[in-house]
């Protein structure tokens, strides 16, 4: 009893200590990396960190116990050879009939092997988009904005899309009444950049200016200019949604109209020919 007893207490300080040094390690993994001129941002080296020390503390902390239990029964008085044995079969005829598992878990490893998606990234997964809270050798869980998590089995993963890899793009399309001169519009939003990279909220999450791609589309009731900014990860909305809030103000300001889709209703005037008859 006193033997088993020590073995448990053993797991028990392994698991803790394995809790408390990654954590450690990948502090220290993600100075070093930096230090040697690894082709990342800090954050983005601290992400993948993050990741992989997450599946390092859950794998190692079922192979402690694992082994624990076992040695435990060997204390007992069981025979752990016929027990080992049954294991094998066991999980040969699970590898069988679990294909789905085996296929999850395959993925899994890739996913982390080849760096695709870290935690917190913001990725959309067989369309659906959301923050990445948690990454396992099974599953993927994708919180929404609106709070719901979406979980996906790794091997079911079609199309994995990553927004925010190294750095992020906000596209927004600006529409202007066709009377509107284009250069016009064009200086006005070189001016509202300038001030926005002036600003120090902005300032340090923008890494380059307003990048003016031209006049996109000739619509049916606006002519359409589209842009964008590069920003540090996942900051291209707060930049987006700020950038739109001083347009609206600049345009209306200086008279620049913004047109919006409408109906014209025209009642005919009465044939006076028939009128007459």
């Amino acid at each position: 009893l006193f033997r088993r007893l020590f073995i448990l207490l053993v797991a028990a300080i392994a698991v803790r200590t394995v809790n408390g040094v990654v954590p450690r390690m990948r502090a220290g993994v993600v100075r070093r990396m930096a230090a040697g001129g690894a082709n990342a941002t800090m954050a983005e080296l601290e992400k993948r960190a993050r990741t992989i020390s997450g599946i390092v503390r859950k794998s190692a902390g079922v192979a402690i116990w694992v082994v624990a239990v076992m040695m435990s029964l060997r204390e007992i008085g069981f025979d752990l050879g016929p027990i080992l044995a049954g294991a094998g079969i066991a999980g040969l005829a699970i590898g069988f009939g679990a294909q789905n598992l085996v296929r999850d878990v395959i993925s899994g490893f890739f996913i982390l092997l080849e760096n695709q998606v870290r935690v917190n990234d913001i990725a959309v997964v067989n369309g659906t988009s959301g923050l990445v809270e948690e990454i396992n050798l099974r599953t993927i869980m994708l919180r929404g904005l609106d709070g719901t998590v979406h979980i996906f089995p790794n091997g079911t993963i079609t199309t994995l899309s990553n927004m925010t890899m190294g750095y992020s793009y906000y596209v927004f399309d600006v529409g202007v009444a066709y009377k509107e001169d284009t250069d016009r519009v064009v200086d006005v939003l070189r001016q509202l950049d300038e001030e926005m990279r002036a600003d120090e909220r902005f300032r340090t999450i923008i890494l380059e200016p307003l990048e003016i791609l031209g006049v996109d589309q000739l619509a049916d009731s606006a002519v359409i200019l589209k842009a964008r900014y590069k920003t540090e990860p996942i900051q291209q909305f707060n930049v987006g949604r700020e950038m739109n809030r001083r347009i609206k103000k600049k345009f209306d300001a200086l008279g620049i109209e913004i047109p919006f889709p409408h109906m014209s209703v025209y009642f005919g005037e009465a044939d006076r020919k028939s009128t007459r008859l």
